[in-house]
């Protein structure tokens, strides 16, 4: 890998006994990438139509055109969390620190409400104290079992139809019936050291690239490929 020249420009412009220092960086254009994290909507990434679920992608991996990204959070819209608060209703969250089998720490957030029982003519459908710590104590185990048995890949498989939420749903209706049950956010707090080789895996790609250039025709590339640093641009 070619290293690159820091190139540190500095002017000293003497305005009204004000001094400006103006600071130049020139390096390797993929430096500037690493790092960066794009939101972007599920309905996006997969041409659905659930678009109040938006997952962060962070760029960990430039090869020639082609930024590799991994998960770095979820989260639900705005709008779509102040649908699902009512009136008449009881509204539980619960939250817990869950560790993949590859050695992500993960923060996540549980948020569910309660809904009338068959039929019910009561107005209201509030659940008690005790039935509320008990769906609680249920969501956190149930994210717990999830989670802890799985690589971080799954989980996000997981997360994409949402069937945690599914499963917390109908291991509460004994408990309480809920509704719109959702995995409402979730953090990053801690990843393994960086590999490139699981990196590839978790985008489907072996030792080796195949890169397909404008023209159409296939060229096979080494892992660990670098393109040659430009003199001039």
């Amino acid at each position: 890998m070619h290293t690159a020249c820091h190139l540190f420009i500095f002017w000293q412009i003497k305005t009204f006994n004000f001094k400006f220092v103006y600071l130049c960086f020139t390096g390797i254009a993929s430096d500037g990438l690493k790092g960066r994290v794009f939101e972007v909507s599920l309905a996006d990434l997969q041409n659905d139509e659930v678009s109040f679920r938006k997952f962060k992608l962070m760029a960990e991996e430039v090869q020639g055109r082609n930024v590799l990204t991994n998960f770095h959070g979820m989260d639900l819209t705005r709008d779509k969390l102040c649908s699902m608060v009512k009136k008449w209703q009881t509204m539980i969250q619960a939250h817990v620190d869950v560790k993949t089998t590859d050695g992500y720490l993960l923060r996540m957030f549980c948020i569910g409400f309660t809904k009338k029982k068959q039929f019910q003519v009561k107005k209201t459908c509030y659940a008690q104290t005790t039935q509320i710590k008990t769906i609680r104590r249920k969501m956190v185990d149930i994210i717990t079992k999830e989670v802890t048995s799985n690589d971080m890949k799954e989980v996000v498989n997981k997360l994409i139809p949402d069937s945690i939420g599914k499963d917390i749903e109908k291991a509460c209706q004994g408990i309480y019936p809920l509704h719109d049950v959702f995995i409402r956010k979730v953090k990053v707090l801690k990843k393994p050291k960086f590999d490139i080789g699981k990196l590839m895996e978790m985008h489907g790609e072996g030792g080796s690239k195949t890169v397909i250039t404008d023209s159409g025709e296939t060229v096979a590339r080494p892992e660990g490929y670098e393109p040659p640093v430009q003199q001039s641009v």
